[in-house]
């Protein structure tokens, strides 16, 4: 006896309606599994390494995009990112200066070489004194 499938866009449809209706429930979730997840995604790093070895070796990043392809990356950006955009970046802009701030100060603090004439070498001394120290800042050097 076969096993009945009800149609796709029905259950899609269905999927979409009740997973709309559990954002409380989302959110409640969400809330109590804070220390879970860093306890539980710091414990894994090996498990991440290897698992990002595997999809490396196997090449599925390439495999991916290609698979979703230009028109899905456009149409999901456009629809979903455009509308998500203003409100990700009004929520995050805490977080960005509490992370930038840091680099922000140092930069203000270089003591960089004069400045030449556009395209120079004593610009491109000036632009590679940001860049090391920005890198050296990333990195703790």
């Amino acid at each position: 006896m076969a096993i009945r499938i009800k149609d796709t866009t029905a259950l899609a449809n269905k999927f979409a309606t009740r997973a709309g209706a559990a954002a409380g429930d989302y959110k409640d979730g969400v809330a109590a599994a804070g220390g879970d997840w860093e306890t539980n995604a710091a414990n894994s790093e090996a498990n991440y390494d290897a698992g990002v070895q595997e999809a490396i070796g196997a090449h599925r990043f390439a495999k991916g995009v290609r698979a979703a392809g230009a028109a899905h990356y456009t149409k999901r950006a456009s629809e979903l990112g455009a509308a998500r955009y203003p409100s990700g970046v009004q929520a995050g802009k805490d977080r960005w200066a509490q992370n930038t701030g840091p680099y922000l100060q140092m930069i203000a603090g270089l003591n960089l070489p004069p400045k030449g004439p556009r395209r120079s070498p004593q610009n491109m001394q000036r632009a590679n004194a940001v860049a090391l120290a920005l890198g050296n800042m990333r990195t703790g050097k």
